[in-house]
């Protein structure tokens, strides 16, 4: 986005670069495209009008709504990027799924940061995204201006999630076994849909107990996510979670020097917290921050504690 020129959500150009008293995100918001090394389309979002600028390396089957407390606290002072990992929702699928791998999104985010002319950059990943945002570290450590992981692990992502307190040997496999199946019988996504539907009572309860009051409000958010993990990418986002797997950073942890901030929620089974703290030991200028009432969504279950987190951490440590 070109200094002194702000779009608005109707396409329209404002001729001045102050923001409007009374102006939101959307007014800055643009979806844009660019192209991958291989040839894959890529579609991403800008949105914001700060110099400075944040990449939201998103979670697997997550979209804009998952970043809205960071969204309306920084969007004045950042441009803020995102957007959809190959193979999900705008992004086009590889020719072949084995294109899926993390390498593959490293090297799509690297196109964006190019196409955006952006030298350096914060990368704040929320769960798929940490790993990412991990791996462009190690890659590219010049173009990372710091780290801010939420809800995430460093690899093999299916050897720690669901399994909270400790890793179960033989569920990897068994884990992979039900994926393969699942990417056979695709057709199953419905049943999923609707059960989903059913599922929305008890995720309201864990809601209540991680996000009190606005659980009412978060609630048709998961819905939401359901429907977008369970919809023409269903397929792709099953193939996805095996290619987490394959992938560790773990190895690379101590060699990554830009400062990091690590959020975990006591409550997430997916990326247990003791992924995060094992993190933050092995880097060397990382921060941890544990919640104890939250589970995997920590950023709309404690936008209070999340956000201050982040901004102190963009302010005083970030190295743009």
């Amino acid at each position: 986005m070109s200094a002194g020129r702000q779009t608005n959500g109707n396409g329209n150009v404002n001729g001045s670069g102050d923001v409007e008293k009374h102006a939101t995100w959307k007014s800055t918001y643009e979806e844009r495209r660019t192209v991958a090394p291989d040839g894959t389309g890529l579609a991403y979002e800008v949105l914001g009008t700060g110099q400075r600028t944040v990449i939201l390396a998103n979670g697997l089957g997550g979209r804009l709504y998952a970043w809205m407390p960071a969204i309306e606290a920084f969007w004045r002072d950042y441009r803020l990027i995102t957007w959809d990992y190959r193979g999900l929702f705008g992004s086009e699928s590889p020719k072949s799924k084995r294109k899926l791998s993390v390498a593959n999104h490293v090297d799509d985010v690297m196109a964006i940061l190019d196409a955006e002319k952006v030298s350096r950059a914060v990368f704040v990943g929320w769960s798929m995204g940490v790993q990412v945002s991990l791996d462009v570290a190690a890659s590219f450590p010049d173009r990372v201006a710091g780290l801010v992981l939420i809800n995430g692990t460093h690899g093999h992502v299916l050897s720690t999630g669901f399994q909270p307190l400790v890793s179960i040997p033989f569920l990897p496999k068994r884990l992979h076994a039900l994926l393969d199946w699942l990417q056979d019988h695709h057709e199953v996504a419905h049943q999923l849909a609707r059960l989903s539907r059913v599922m929305e009572i008890p995720m309201w309860l864990v809601m209540r107990l991680t996000a009190g009051p606005r659980a009412s409000e978060l609630t048709p958010l998961l819905g939401r996510y359901m429907d977008d993990v369970l919809g023409p990418s269903f397929t792709n986002y099953l193939r996805l979670f095996q290619e987490l797997d394959a992938h560790s950073t773990y190895h690379l942890l101590r060699h990554i020097e830009a400062p990091a901030l690590i959020i975990s929620g006591m409550l997430d089974i997916l990326t247990p917290p003791y992924q995060s703290k094992e993190m933050a030991r092995r880097m060397p200028d990382a921060e941890y921050v544990r919640l104890w009432r939250s589970s995997h969504f920590s950023m709309l279950e404690r936008p209070e504690i999340v956000v201050p987190a982040m901004r102190r951490f963009l302010e005083e440590r970030a190295r743009f």
